[in-house]
């Protein structure tokens, strides 16, 4: 029996891009089947522009009543992706700072039946960075870290990346109604993958950056992103180590934590009481709180060792397609 070919959609979110989106729309290559605009209440009326200006018969403008945010309008356009039978739907920003010329590089780790879930990367090669501003290259440094012990994802890097590809068949899996549909969505993204044991692949990437304008909030990241990371993490662990599975992490995750807090709970209240009646602590008691407290300390590295080992390698939309 003859396989279908491949049907790749692109979906590209609009907000205040009016001076950029169609040569984005212009620069997309003929391998790209379907093209949706999302125009998520977009204040220049980008996707009105789009209907006017634009002829190329892939191109379906979806719009938003309300804005719905980033991850809100990149799941109007996954929905519609796997409504209409797309295999591969790939995520661009319609700002022009994504080369759309790259999308093949994107597609075929997934085609090849290699990844779930492909994302660009600008700290792949040093001499990508130079058009970063360093502040900002500090910034996605330190939530690359973050977002390593929070998604499980120990082998990514730049998180916040907004060039992605996704298998359809993987989207059908995931909970999109639960998704953050904010700045938030590219790192929830990377946890929910995570929680289906989904495998996802870094691809080079150039940063560029030119007179667009971005929206971002800097303070609100700042106030809102750590206690999210925390909320993921937490739920992770306890999808991966407790409910879906019981494993030796879960064993050393659980001792050491408990071990740690006994001897750090049994030293500090020992510790309090010689200060307060003015008589040191005997070896003995001295060994009691410091020996739970390295014995938990290295059962906790043994849990990260095994978390790192634990990341994702057999694509799970092939465990969905029918065998011949």
């Amino acid at each position: 029996m003859t396989q279908a070919a491949p049907v790749i959609a692109v979906v590209i979110p609009c907000y205040k891009v009016g001076r950029h989106i169609l040569s984005v729309l212009a620069n997309i290559g003929k391998e790209v089947a379907i093209i949706y605009v999302v125009d998520d209440k977009c204040p220049e009326g980008s996707g009105l522009l789009v209907q006017a200006q634009c002829h190329d018969p892939r191109v379906r403008v979806i719009f938003h009543d309300i804005n719905k945010g980033v991850g809100g309008a990149t799941i109007s356009g996954y929905r519609q992706a796997v409504a209409d039978g797309a295999t591969v739907a790939v995520k661009i920003d319609g700002d022009g700072q994504m080369d759309s010329g790259l999308i093949p590089m994107f597609v075929h780790p997934i085609l090849s039946g290699h990844a779930d879930y492909t994302k660009g990367n600008r700290f792949f090669d040093i001499e990508l960075l130079t058009s970063m501003p360093r502040l900002r290259l500090f910034g996605n440094s330190v939530l690359s870290l973050v977002s390593k012990v929070a998604s499980g994802y120990w082998d990514i890097m730049d998180p916040t990346n907004g060039f992605t590809a996704i298998h359809t068949t993987v989207l059908k899996h995931l909970s999109l109604d639960k998704l953050d549909e904010r700045y938030f969505f590219e790192s929830d993204m990377l946890f929910r993958l995570n929680v289906t044991r989904a495998v996802v692949q870094d691809i080079p990437l150039e940063a560029r950056y030119g007179d667009e304008e971005s929206s971002l909030n800097i303070a609100r990241v700042a106030r809102e992103f750590p206690a999210k990371y925390l909320g993921r993490f937490a739920k992770r662990i306890f999808y991966n180590y407790v409910l879906r599975d019981f494993n030796a992490g879960t064993i050393e995750l659980f001792m050491g934590g408990v071990l740690l807090l006994c001897g750090t709970l049994y030293g500090s209240w020992h510790w309090f009481i010689s200060i307060y009646d003015g008589i040191p602590a005997t070896s003995g008691v001295v060994m009691l709180a410091a020996l739970p407290i390295l014995v938990g300390f290295q059962l906790l590295i043994s849990a990260i060792n095994f978390d790192i080992a634990n990341i994702p390698v057999r694509p799970v939309h092939k465990l969905y397609q029918p065998h011949p």
